[in-house]
């Protein structure tokens, strides 16, 4: 995503993008403009796999996409940089800020964190079946109606976040069984 028909420097991410993409003939590259890509985002979220834009443009959307999943506490963030060997190093991370306002107040939803975890297994740390567990657990934990205050809706459980933080751990638990 980028403003190449506004800004010089999305012109110049563009250019840089498509190079780099030359080197991975597996991925399909697209370029949208953020305006339209933020239109695309709500109306089918299925066609994204993955956005690579610049860090405003990624804030943007990743609060924007945040609705779609019902929570900015819901998405994991990966910031992937050079390899080491044959894998990237990363910073996973919840999309969400540190949001003070709450602390310490066992309302926050843990499950971005917790998916963050996920996508370090799956992508630094080559444990793509570990990282599918993970997964698997906050499907599992979701499924049984477990719902922290942000998404919580008529005919699910209220929990805090260390209840729904335990309820996904006893769920991979038993993955691992």
């Amino acid at each position: 995503m980028d403003k190449s028909n506004v800004l010089v420097v999305s012109q110049l991410w563009r250019e840089v993008v498509t190079e780099v993409s030359r080197r991975c003939p597996d991925v399909q590259l697209d370029h949208l403009l953020v305006d339209n890509c933020a239109m695309a985002l709500v109306a089918d979220p299925r066609r994204f796999d993955t956005i690579v834009t610049e860090n405003t443009f990624g804030d943007i959307l990743s609060d924007e996409a945040a609705i779609i999943a019902g929570s900015m506490g819901m998405l994991p963030s990966a910031s992937l940089g050079e390899k080491r060997g044959d894998r990237p190093v990363g910073l996973y991370e919840p999309i969400h800020g540190t949001a003070p306002d709450i602390a310490g107040q066992g309302i926050a939803e843990p499950l971005a964190a917790i998916l963050s975890t996920a996508m370090l297994l799956r992508y630094s740390l080559d444990r793509a079946a570990d990282a599918d567990r993970v997964e698997q657990a906050v499907e599992r934990t979701l499924a049984a109606g477990h719902r922290t205050r942000d998404i919580h809706t008529p005919g699910t459980t209220l929990v805090g976040t260390t209840a729904m933080a335990d309820r996904v751990v006893r769920e991979l638990e038993a993955l691992y069984r």
